[in-house]
């Protein structure tokens, strides 16, 4: 994961499940330090991490997310995770905005000419109930502009395995139009991806790039979906 210096105006990264010191079923590179992993393979892997990326550990920002639609403004490091959230959003140089995901969609978001980043924690609720949108939000508040933000969606649950009953997806594509499909055994599922790119495409976010490696079936990730009890890879943008 090593980074060569160069003039890039916005850093995006996302990891995998490989490269850290966690035992299964964390195995290795867990990130989450909620989902019952050694505390110390934790923090070990984070510092790696930081490391990765040449930031110091603490000024990686991390959430508590709950799947909500909340964003946060962050202009500094924190203490401890972000309380209650599921973006961050930032002006502050050197500042990466961490997302824990294992099938959701970790969202990075880049306006570099005005200087504003985030990151969002897109689940099926989350994208549901606007927390791309609401980020967007603010970094427009923050001085971004829709026409020059940049979104790069990393990996996630795919439409194709990620089945929901059909009243379910009813009720997300009612919300998130696009996001309503069918899985590759016939039964109704949900695309938050596609949903997304919609939302973003109606808001005035053009400049769209989307991973479409899916989390349940490529074993290089974590995923929920798959596993139950496994950990969480991340996503991290920032402004060097």
């Amino acid at each position: 994961m090593a980074l060569t210096e160069d003039n890039r105006p916005v850093r995006k990264v996302f990891t995998t499940r490989a490269g850290g010191v966690s035992a299964s079923p964390y195995d290795s590179f867990n990130l989450g330090d909620h989902v019952g992993d050694d505390p110390a393979h934790v923090a070990a892997n984070r510092t790696r991490l930081a490391q990765a990326i040449g930031l110091a550990p603490q000024h990686l920002v991390w959430m508590e997310q709950i799947h909500s639609n909340n964003v946060t403004v962050v202009d500094g490091p924190q203490a401890g995770p972000v309380e209650a959230t599921d973006a961050l959003v930032t002006t502050r140089r050197g500042l990466a905005l961490a997302v824990l995901v294992a099938d959701c969609v970790p969202v990075l978001l880049s306006d570099h000419h005005n200087g504003v980043v985030a990151a969002a924690h897109a689940g099926r609720m989350g994208a549901r109930n606007g927390i791309v949108a609401r980020t967007v939000a603010k970094m427009v508040e923050l001085g971004a502009e829709p026409a020059r933000i940049h979104v790069l969606m990393g990996p996630a649950a795919a439409g194709r395995h990620y089945e929901v009953p059909k009243e379910m997806a009813d009720d997300v594509e009612a919300k998130l139009p696009g996001s309503r499909t069918k899985t590759t055994t016939g039964t109704w599922g949900v695309d938050v991806r596609a949903g997304l790119i919609r939302q973003l495409l109606g808001l005035g976010v053009t400049a769209l790039d989307s991973d479409p490696r899916c989390t349940i079936e490529d074993e290089s990730f974590f995923s929920y979906r798959r596993e139950g009890t496994t950990g969480r890879q991340a996503g991290l943008v920032w402004l060097p």
